[in-house]
């Protein structure tokens, strides 16, 4: 039509335009639609997540307020699944101030028994008592506040490392957070960070190596000061000289406090005032180093195997 002369240039950019403003509405429905649609599924997510009971135990509002730590098992059951107990029939005393060690092999309820302690999940039957006051009774903010944990590998938000120790400690100074990091042999490493303390870690700590981010775990511990330690096999994925360092900051994290280590390295559980070996659900022998050494059971064959490795 342009070229015959029959519209001119002026008439057909209009038209071009009239048709642009006659299906504009139409994307707009359309992305209205899929905006919706987000919306919808995120509100059902929200109810869904609502819904869901904060915590399967219900505590009481009983706090301590000269807590020693002592732990103490009283015919323990767990099961995750009905009828299939992954623990069963567990009594042990930890006295406060005790470091005792869980030995066994993969499965057999070493985590869940230190998990159960943190209220995360109802006995099936049993009870499990702090200083002689069932944990139930107890204030679940409370009794949280009691314990930190040194897991194996330890998540970090994409913020300042300054930022993240303070999540154990939200109202701790600059110099708390240094004699904390030197306590757990970690100021030096983190001087040599590009902005020391307010260097940006990276999702998931990626920043950092396996070794840094524990002894940041261990930091984090020093900086909440508990009364009860949970050790989740804190050396598990480290080299020999990390694991060296780490362990150093360990020693220092542990004198005084009630402190439950779960290790696969034996180098960890040595020292240990007790230790727990658990097999099948059950405690199979129960002793110091020395004892169970001598005893030449399961303990004795866990640990010829692993040195025998490690040659």
């Amino acid at each position: 039509f342009l070229r015959h002369g029959n519209i001119s240039a002026g008439e057909f950019v209009m038209f071009f335009g009239y048709v642009n403003l006659a299906f504009g509405p139409f994307r707009f429905l359309a992305a209205l639609y899929r905006s919706y649609r987000r919306s919808v599924l995120a509100i059902s997510r929200f109810v869904r997540l609502k819904r869901i009971a904060p915590e399967v135990m219900k505590h009481g509002k009983k706090t301590l307020p000269n807590l020693r730590g002592e732990i103490e098992f009283e015919n323990l059951s767990f099961s995750y699944v009905r009828g299939k107990y992954v623990l069963k029939d567990i009594n042990l005393k930890i006295n406060a101030g005790e470091s005792v060690a869980l030995v066994g092999k993969s499965g057999v309820g070493k985590s869940t028994l230190s998990e159960l302690i943190l209220g995360y999940y109802k006995p099936k039957k049993g009870t499990i008592k702090l200083d002689g006051v069932p944990i139930q009774k107890l204030s679940l903010k409370w009794l949280r506040r009691q314990i930190a944990i040194v897991p194996q590998d330890l998540s970090l938000f994409n913020d300042t490392l300054i930022n993240n120790i303070r999540y154990a400690n939200p109202k701790a100074s600059y110099e708390e957070v240094v004699e904390a990091a030197k306590a757990a042999a970690a100021h030096e490493f983190i001087e040599n960070l590009p902005k020391g303390y307010y260097t940006k870690v990276g999702e998931e700590g990626v920043k950092l190596s396996m070794g840094q981010r524990q002894r940041i775990a261990i930091t984090m511990a020093f900086l909440k000061n508990p009364r009860i330690l949970i050790l989740d096999e804190p050396t598990a994925a480290l080299d020999a000289e990390s694991e060296k360092k780490v362990q150093q900051g360990i020693e220092r994290l542990i004198k005084g406090k009630t402190t439950i280590i779960i290790a696969h390295r034996f180098s960890t559980v040595r020292k240990a005032d007790k230790i727990v070996v658990l097999d099948k659900g059950r405690i199979a022998e129960l002793g110091n180093h020395n004892d169970l050494m001598r005893k030449k059971g399961l303990y004795y064959r866990y640990y010829t195997l692993q040195k025998g490795k490690a040659r």
